[in-house]
């Protein structure tokens, strides 16, 4: 009699796979987005050579030289040399420094404010989320060019306009990132396993840091890449209209400004298209970034 004997297929089944985290999730699914990975590898060679400057170059960034003032592209002058005679490539790449320090260190200051404020009244409410909503309701109807001019005006002279700069924008943005943060704390606070932490002991502190926080990080993450491009432009026509970075130092938008006449404008295209192009090229790719960033932490994206 012969016997037949069935394999158990779960003998032979190798070790279960072990299922991804959010976080992994998320990187892998913003590692198939080429373009996201694209701009993301652009901005970051930009801030390289950017932050690079002094050691690829050596032309003086500020030193007027009539002999050579409106010079075309040459072996001597890649870009060439704007109307007062400084090299274009140098201060492209001098001016790249000032507009991303400007664009990231607005960005920390906004996101920073707006994640404390939002997420203290979202897990308060009440008196204190009434208080601390008001006050942003205030600062958000602040007219921002004209306090810009006046605290310019003022501090002109005294302090780095630069810090000023960065300061006066950092406090007048915050607001948007602190009512988005305090919606997504609303809506999380309200789970088990906030008041199982509350039951506990666990103090407000601890709470929004360590349980809150982690679960709104992936909203602040896509915010923060929308901020860091709305920064740069705010950067950009600010010194182009003349109340943003200091003249004398280069910034992209104190390009597109000194290139800002009728002659230039028809007939020097290497003055202002080389700063003009890369505003462009790195607020896109930022936002490629933030799109790229909302994909990846969408569960129900299949991108």
């Amino acid at each position: 009699m012969e016997i037949v004997t069935q394999k158990n297929p779960k003998r032979n089944a190798g070790p279960p796979k072990k299922s991804l985290s959010p976080w992994a999730m998320a990187r892998r699914k913003f590692a198939k987005n080429k373009l996201a990975m694209t701009s993301l590898f652009f901005l970051v060679i930009v801030g390289i050579l950017s932050f690079l400057a002094p050691y690829i170059t050596t032309a003086d960034v500020s030193r007027i030289n009539i002999g050579q003032m409106g010079l075309e592209p040459s072996k001597e002058h890649w870009l060439g040399t704007d109307k007062a005679g400084r090299d274009v490539f140098t201060r492209l790449l001098y001016g790249g420094r000032i507009s991303l320090l400007v664009g990231l260190s607005c960005t920390f200051f906004v996101i920073f404010l707006g994640t404390l404020i939002g997420s203290i009244a979202g897990y308060f409410g009440g008196a204190v989320d009434n208080l601390l909503m008001r006050f942003t309701d205030l600062i958000l109807n602040f007219p921002f060019l004209v306090i810009v001019i006046v605290i310019n005006a003022i501090l002109f002279g005294r302090v780095s306009g630069l810090w000023v700069l960065i300061a006066v924008i950092s406090f007048l943005y915050w607001g948007g990132i602190a009512r988005i943060v305090r919606s997504k704390i609303l809506s999380e606070k309200e789970n088990e396993y906030i008041t199982a932490a509350i039951s506990i002991g666990c103090t407000p502190a601890k709470v929004i840091i360590k349980h809150l926080l982690p679960n709104v990080l992936s909203t602040i993450i896509v915010q923060a890449t929308i901020t860091f491009a709305t920064m740069i432009v705010i950067e950009s026509a600010l010194s182009y209209l003349g109340f943003g970075v200091p003249q004398e130092t280069p910034s992209w938008g104190n390009m597109l400004n000194s290139a800002n006449e009728p002659d230039v404008l028809q007939f020097k295209y290497w003055i202002w298209m080389p700063p003009a192009l890369m505003i462009t090229i790195t607020i896109l790719s930022i936002n490629f970034i933030g799109e790229g960033l909302k994909d990846a932490f969408n569960p129900k994206s299949r991108r």
